[in-house]
This record gives C-alpha cells, structure tokens and sequence, in this order.
C-alpha cells in the first residue's frame, strides 16, 4: 500500500470516531491492527507521534488571540506559502469567513500541516488535518460538525 501519514490518520478517525468500538488502549495492540490494515510502520509511528503533539496543544489558547479579531488577515511567511499553495491559504480564510475556524485553530491547523512530512501540503489533507485540530478543541463541536459535513458532504466547495 502506498500510504502516508495522512493516510493512517484519516484512517483512525474513520474506525474509531463514533465512539461505539474505541481504539485499543494498549499502543501496540493499536500498532499492530494499523500493520495488519497494510500501513509501514514509520508511517504508523509519524502519525501517533502527529496526534500525540496535537493532543497536547489543542487546549491551549494561541497567544495573542482572545476571541475573533475582526478585520485582520493573516499574512503567510514564504515557507509557509511553499507548504501552503495558494488553494490551501484560501481555504483557510474560507473556513474563517464562514465560522468554522477560529484565529487560534487555525493556526494550531498550520502548525500541524507543517508536521506533515511533504513538501507540500495540499487541500485534501489540510480538510483532514483542519477536522482533527476541531475534533480535540474543546467548545468547538459545532464548527467540528461543519467540517465534516464539508468533508463528507458530494458538493463542491467553492472559495469566493
């Protein structure tokens, strides 16, 4: 299987979201089921790895926002412009225009898309990372729930 990181992420939230079979509480019980679904070890390593700094900064306030600062833009920096094209900067302005991230996802959300081992990160996978940066926010679960129905949803998304 030619997978990524990415790929074993979208895969544990797809198997274990509903919260109906949770995940193995043992980590190599864990390990060893993402091996058997055809997943390299590495990868399976990165992605815990991915989760665990995710987890641990996810309830923390970003410095410097306090609530939603209205009018302000974000400027990107050049290695993030590199790791960000243009469609993926535009998708995180969209979903701020829209409500469903806030200044501090957001920038929790390109924090862990450069966590992503590639030289770029493209809107597919920022949909992913933007959903699971939600999923472990607390307070956030009417803007999780709008990121999932974007993700699953059959209608394009269209950035203004």
């Amino acid at each position: 299987m030619d997978d990524s990181m990415v790929d074993v992420l979208i895969y544990l939230f797809e198997h274990y979201m509903d919260d109906e079979c949770p995940p193995p509480a043992d980590q190599n019980a864990l390990e060893n089921e993402l091996t058997d679904a055809g997943f390299s070890a590495g990868e399976i390593a990165k992605a815990l790895d991915w989760l665990d700094v995710l987890a641990a900064g996810a309830d923390t306030e970003t410095p410097g926002y306090h609530g939603r600062a209205l009018g302000s833009i974000r400027i990107y920096t050049d290695d993030e412009c590199a790791k960000l094209d243009r469609e993926g900067r535009g998708f995180l302005l969209f979903l701020e225009q829209i409500g469903i991230l806030d200044p501090g996802s957001r920038e929790l959300a390109i924090e862990r898309a450069f966590a992503i081992d590639a030289p770029q990160v493209g809107v597919d996978e920022l949909k992913w990372v933007v959903l699971l940066v939600l999923l472990n926010r607390p307070g956030l679960e009417a803007a999780f729930t709008r990121m999932e129905d974007l993700i699953y949803s059959d209608a394009p998304v269209y950035l203004h």
